[in-house]
């Protein structure tokens, strides 16, 4: 079973053992501000080949490069070792935003993580704010690692882990010489990253986040383009992602009442996550309440989604979010999360 280490104090060992660990190929489940990662050396291609291989996710799917952020200038210095050609807007939206939930695609250097970079030209960075994170990711550059591939550290496809207990229970499998994992506690954002696509001269946003479309205009001076067919291959872009084993639906708050209302007493197996008030005569129907704010929300979503999969329940229905941009990213999140077929 994977060993896990109680990190929140910030333990110089705790720490020391976690890069010794990494700099020997194994594999580290580090809390972040947006998800748990399953982190690797970025430039360690059989390592970053141990990532894929845990989590069960196709090699040409990129990962994202994680760097340490205590100051500007040792930001610049990891960004030139894996980047080149980066543009001004791209170093604008760094100078606001990181450390923090914002995820950079930028034209990879050549000979430079390629393994975790799905062999594209292009490589995905990011600055976490999370403090254990960026204790791990300073450590790990003082050992020669200057960044850590870490997708979220669950089986693909599946619900991200926001706890280490999430973590334990989709990786627990492995052996303590092959994961460890660092408790941080829960993620205070809950969500992943925003990406916006920095390699074609203009920036175009990828996946929503936390960080809005208006925050980046505002932060880099330039309009923020829609995904197109153009766009690179991305962390957590797939039309079907983050899925329960439940099946998840969407619907507005008139159509999950009529459909508990035609249900009625012989309603089971279903849970409903709903803002608005809702009746239901069966008590074999889990009925939870979604936070009214976005923030709040996307806290708590992934953590929500594990708990009312429980085994018992085989429909997730999901009152769909508000249109505010606010709830851009937990709106793609639960459309994503309800494109997925369950497995059998």
């Amino acid at each position: 079973m994977a060993l896990t280490l109680d990190a929140r104090g910030l333990d110089a060992q705790v720490l020391a053992t976690a890069v010794q660990r990494l700099a020997a190929g194994t594999l580290v489940a580090m809390p972040t501000e947006t998800v748990y990662g399953l982190a690797a050396h970025a430039d360690d291609a059989a390592a970053v080949a141990r990532v894929f291989a845990a989590k069960g996710r196709p090699s040409d799917h990129p990962l994202i490069v994680h760097v340490a952020g205590d100051d500007a200038a040792a930001r610049a210095l990891a960004v030139q070792h894996y980047a080149t050609d980066v543009p001004a807007f791209a170093q604008a939206l760094t100078a606001r935003f990181w450390p923090g939930p914002l995820t950079l695609i930028l034209p990879r250097r050549a000979g430079v993580a390629e393994a975790a970079a799905g062999g594209q030209p292009s490589i995905g960075l990011r600055c976490p704010s999370h403090p254990v994170a960026q204790a791990l990711l300073r450590a790990a550059r003082a050992a020669g690692l200057l960044g850590l591939a870490a997708p979220s550290a669950n089986r693909f496809g599946r619900v991200s882990p926001t706890r280490a207990e999430h973590v334990r229970a989709e990786l627990g499998h492995l052996h303590d010489d092959e994961l460890l994992i660092l408790d941080g506690g829960p993620c205070p954002v809950g969500i992943e990253s925003t990406i916006v696509d920095c390699t074609r001269g203009h920036p175009v946003l990828l996946r929503p986040g936390m960080i809005g479309r208006a925050a980046l205009q505002q932060a880099c001076g330039m309009p923020v383009a829609d995904r197109d067919a153009h766009a690179p291959r991305a962390a957590g872009t797939l039309s079907s992602h983050y899925a329960p084993e439940a099946k998840v639906r969407l619907m507005d708050a008139q159509a999950l009442q009529t459909a508990l209302d035609l249900l009625g007493a012989q309603a089971q197996g279903i849970a409903v996550y709903h803002r608005s008030p809702l009746r239901c005569v069966s008590p074999h129907v889990r009925l939870q309440p979604m936070p009214h704010d976005a923030e709040a929300a996307a806290r708590e979503l992934f953590a929500t989604l594990r708990a009312l999969d429980d085994g018992h329940t085989r429909l997730i229905w999901v009152e769909t979010p508000p249109p505010d941009p606010a709830w851009d990213g937990v709106r793609d999140r639960l459309q994503r999360a309800a494109a997925t077929i369950p497995h059998p």
